[in-house]
């Protein structure tokens, strides 16, 4: 006698049914890791604080009179520059907790919602349990910098040089023509058009950096889709 086929097994009898005690428990969880997440999140506005704070030093010592040097100006970009890389590494602890909250709402809390049950994504919390196994970056430090400058360095670095452009021009006399911000800008043995040029490349390498970041970003979300990856 022929065997009678097996029934093919349908995606609601593979989704995972909690019961209350694990659902309170997943609910404190979720709980935790929000609280993280807004923990770092706060330190990340500390270290954008410090750039502002330091920033705007400088522009007071540069623009005290017009005898003043532009070297803080200059010298603050140095600053701005720690303090960015301490914002990418927090920002990167940042995304750890954020993701692991983020995919506990969109495949527990959403389903849940939407379909007014206890049904949630298949296997969904196996990758979060990899995860709390084995925890690693979702980022890498130079897309965590990308980011970061896109949101809040981009300002702050062409307040910087802007600024230091308005100390050529306008001091220790309103410059005549480019040949002379030029020439203020050399340092020591340094001609003018070297530093500027520096300037110009420091500035404009964050710029790719960033641009880099956020089309990798664009081709990551489109890619995303159904992938498995709490990052």
């Amino acid at each position: 006698m022929a065997q009678p086929e097996a029934q093919p097994r349908t995606h609601a009898a593979a989704k995972r049914e909690f019961t209350p005690a694990e659902i309170g428990a997943i609910a404190h969880l979720y709980r935790g890791e929000v609280y993280r997440s807004t923990i770092w999140r706060t330190r990340l506005d500390t270290t954008t604080n410090w750039s502002v704070v330091t920033l705007g030093v400088a522009l007071s010592i540069a623009f005290s009179s017009p005898g003043a040097s532009e070297l803080p100006l200059l010298l603050v970009g140095v600053l701005i520059g720690l303090f960015m890389v301490l914002e990418a590494r927090r920002y990167r602890y940042f995304n750890v907790w954020r993701a692991r909250a983020r995919w506990m709402e969109t495949h527990f809390y959403a389903p849940m919602l939407d379909d007014g049950d206890l049904h949630t994504e298949e296997n969904w919390q196996k990758t979060l349990a990899k995860d709390y196994w084995r925890p690693e970056y979702h980022v890498s430090m130079s897309r965590a910098m990308g980011r970061r400058i896109r949101r809040n360095y981009l300002w702050i670095l062409s307040i910087q040089f802007l600024a230091y452009l308005g100390k050529l021009i306008v001091h220790p006399v309103p410059a005549g023509s480019i040949g002379d911000v030029i020439a203020r800008a050399a340092i020591g043995p340094a001609p003018g058009w070297a530093v500027l040029g520096f300037g110009l490349c420091y500035l404009g390498s964050w710029l790719a950096l960033a641009e880099w970041v956020r089309r990798k970003d664009a081709s990551s979300a489109r890619k995303k889709g159904g992938g498995r990856s709490l990052g």
